[in-house]
């Protein structure tokens, strides 16, 4: 499972009012969003959940089992590791520093399910110190092996001649000009230590004590220079050193001036709060208060801080008192490496080559000269990463040639670097069309990225809407227009996962490509309350056949599972199939539980977090819930509800979390082609079936392995086989 984004946590943050917004007053002239009304179903106590942030750390575990699992090959175990460390930071400047907020904040109205934040804090703790020996002993074991592949990585101490001449040869040719050391003890005011980069803690003597020691840091360049760096290596073997590495070899070199020849050094990390604090007002001004927001988030409160467990006690002492940490602020004592998310990035060259699965075009569009032409006639769904995502490129193409077309209308959250949505995007601005996006500018770690992308946008014609207050637009929807003789016809999209070809290679996601007049209409209204000046949610109102937030999802969602909870009453077959990444709203496990209670068949497969406990004495029917990690990264959102015999089934953008559902603009879609409806069924029938990269979700989260059945069906691999099957029929 590669993950390149940090989409594989989408946190649910919780909504904390903060001195700032409220002591502002709104001075702009657009009226705020009106708000939904609160459900009227009761919130279930936080005793009857598991806590939010323990399930989001039992899902990272299951990473980390990725990463022992010795029939992963190896180059993929330590991506593994890169990913679970990239979590890890994430969780940290999100949740750790929400929780955090709260506990400053300490009025329990302003908090979000989380009774016990101090607690929490500390089970985090515990948890994460313990997850931290496992992936030391991971990390310990593939070292190992890389040496059986004669793949070493050297440090300072352990270099001959030639590789210590090339050594100090890249770091004068290369590093020198990149680095500052800074001379801390020096410095009234301590420097601010950047998030996402690692430190060398550095302590300067003398061999014969003649001198008091001093502190210095200095910051690993990894961000202009790789991590990686491969060093001059005898035939049939690979010798790779670490950048911090390569800098330590040379801190005689770097502060030869001083007079000091005896040095220790030690790598130290520090994460700090990721929220930005953005006034609700969405003008023109949120520009520059993500802006300011951008430059605020590099000071924000550390809210852990990572060293090696065998750093100098005095220097570690001195960071932490010049730092104004305590133990309250999650001190971790870690291993000789850290920002172990570079691993991602481990140089491919010295493995043997991955045979990766190809990416194949779903066979109504395989030789099919008009991808609208082919919608127009009937609905199709593509499963990424196995479907090729092409053909949504090539859609936006067609349609920016088109002469027909008139118009394009889409959302956007988490673009590729190098986008070819956007490309098409302008190239249909350039021809003439009137092309819309909503682009959300407060996507969490991509708001940098979407302010250059407003600014492209705009230079080059397109119109672009930049949000609702105190709501982000999560739903992926899409409308192209179009004029045939006389008359106008529409066709469009509603997908699970970001307009993202990168990420479309590696995230399990399905897009419905229709042209169903009730569905499309429905979009135009979402799009038409998007773009109105009061964003009145009366527009909302007239969807008729997309569920939608902040409207109806819920709503939706629990009146179906009433449907199979008076089915299972009458003694009539009710089934409920969910997948989705997270599940943590308390009404709708709330609802969950009625049913379980009732005897309502319930199957579900959850990525990450899942608060909802499964088994229960006083229930009909325990809940049969599993979560998959594997090669892909699973992130489509799936709902399937029995409805006696007539099945109703949905995909959807959102997750069952408060934020999905009260908090952003989603959008969900009934499936009514018989067909689709029938793929997607097989699909969720054969991730229910899997037992090699399945995990049971059970009241305790001990992550253990489904193992039912005497044929091994790891899932990814037999959807492939399924798929690729139905090409070729």
């Amino acid at each position: 499972m590669t993950m390149p984004h940090t989409e594989n946590l989408e946190f649910m943050t919780p909504t904390i009012v903060s001195k700032k917004n409220t002591a502002k007053k709104n001075t702009a002239k657009k009226a705020p969003a009106k708000k939904t009304p609160a459900p009227k179903a009761p919130a279930l106590p936080a005793k009857k959940l598991i806590p939010r942030d323990v399930s989001w750390l039992a899902f990272n575990a299951r990473v980390l089992q990725e990463a022992a699992d010795t029939s992963v090959p190896l180059r993929e175990r330590i991506r593994f590791l890169g990913i679970f460390s990239n979590n890890l930071d994430e969780f940290f400047r999100v949740r750790v520093a929400t929780l955090k907020r709260m506990m400053s904040i300490n009025k329990v109205h302003k908090m979000h399910l989380e009774e016990n934040p101090g607690k929490i804090l500390d089970d985090i703790q515990a948890i994460v110190i313990d997850q931290q020996r496992e992936f030391d002993r991971i990390w310990k074991d593939i070292a190992n092996e890389l040496e059986t592949m004669h793949i070493f990585l050297r440090t300072e101490k352990h270099l001959n001649r030639e590789q210590q001449k090339f050594v100090l040869n890249y770091f004068n040719e290369q590093v020198r000009t990149n680095i500052i050391p800074l001379m801390i003890e020096s410095i009234q005011q301590f420097p601010i230590l950047r998030d996402k980069s690692i430190y060398l803690g550095v302590v300067l003597a003398r061999q014969d004590n003649s001198v008091r020691q001093k502190f210095a840091l200095i910051e690993i360049p990894s961000n202009v220079l790789p991590r990686f760096i491969i060093l001059p290596s005898k035939p049939g073997e690979h010798d790779i050193i670490l950048l911090e590495d390569l800098i330590r070899f040379c801190l005689p070199h770097i502060f030869s001036y001083f007079g000091y020849d005896k040095f220790s050094s030690h790598i130290i990390k520090v994460t700090r709060d990721a929220e930005l604090d953005i006034d609700n007002d969405i003008s023109d001004s949120l520009i520059h208060q993500i802006e300011k927001g951008l430059k605020d988030r590099r000071k924000g409160k550390p809210v852990r801080f990572v060293y090696d467990k065998d750093i100098d006690p005095l220097l570690l002492e001195y960071l932490i008192r010049r730092m104004g940490l305590s133990g309250k602020d999650n001190l971790i004592p870690g291993a000789r490496i850290h920002n172990f998310k570079d691993f991602m990035d481990f140089p491919e060259s010295i493995f043997p080559p991955h045979t990766h699965r190809k990416t194949f075009i779903h066979p109504l569009f395989a030789d099919a000269p008009s991808v609208m032409h082919v919608i127009q006639r009937q609905d199709v769904m593509l499963h990424f990463p196995y479907h090729s995502f092409d053909t949504i490129i090539d859609l936006l193409r067609e349609a920016a040639i088109d002469p027909n077309v008139s118009s394009i209308k889409i959302t956007a959250y988490r673009l590729a670097r190098n986008s070819k949505i956007v490309n098409a995007l302008v190239n249909a601005a350039r021809n003439g069309k009137h092309v819309t996006v909503v682009l959300e500018l407060r996507a969490r770690f991509d708001e940098a990225a979407n302010l250059d992308w407003k600014a492209r946008l705009e230079d080059e014609g397109v119109k672009v809407f930049l949000g609702i207050p105190d709501m982000k637009v999560h739903a992926k929807l899409c409308v192209i227009k179009k004029r045939i003789g006389t008359k106008t016809v529409q066709c469009g999209f509603v997908s699970t996962g970001n307009l993202n070809e990168r990420t479309a290679q590696v995230y399990g996601d399905h897009c419905l490509l229709t042209a169903n007049r009730s569905v499309i209409a429905d979009i135009n209204r979402v799009f038409s309350y998007l773009e109105s000046p009061r964003h009145d949610i009366k527009i909302l109102e007239g969807c008729k056949t997309l569920p939608v937030s902040p409207l109806n999802m819920r709503d939706t969602y629990m009146r179906l599972i009433d449907r199979e909870i008076k089915n299972a009453k009458n003694k009539k077959k009710a089934g409920i199939v969910l997948k989705m990444n997270s599940l943590s709203d308390s009404i709708l496990i709330g609802k969950l539980y009625e049913a379980a209670k009732a005897g309502v068949d319930i199957k579900m497969v959850i990525r990450g977090i899942c608060c909802a406990y499964t088994e229960n004495k006083k229930w009909k029917k325990d809940i049969t819930a599993v979560s998959i990690v594997d090669e892909y990264l699973e992130h489509a959102r799936v709902f399937i509800f029995h409805h006696g015999g007539s099945e109703k089934v949905y995909i959807a953008s959102c997750d069952w979390m408060v934020r999905n559902l009260d908090h952003r603009v989603e959008a969900a879609v009934p499936i009514t082609d018989p067909h689709i409806r029938k793929e997607l069924a097989d699909i969720m029938d054969i991730q229910l079936s899997g037992n090699v990269k399945a995990r049971i979700l059970d009241n305790d989260q001990t992550n253990q392995y489904k193992k039912e059945g005497d044929k091994k069906i790891r899932t990814q691999i037999e959807i492939y086989k399924y798929l690729h099957e139905k090409q070729y029929k």
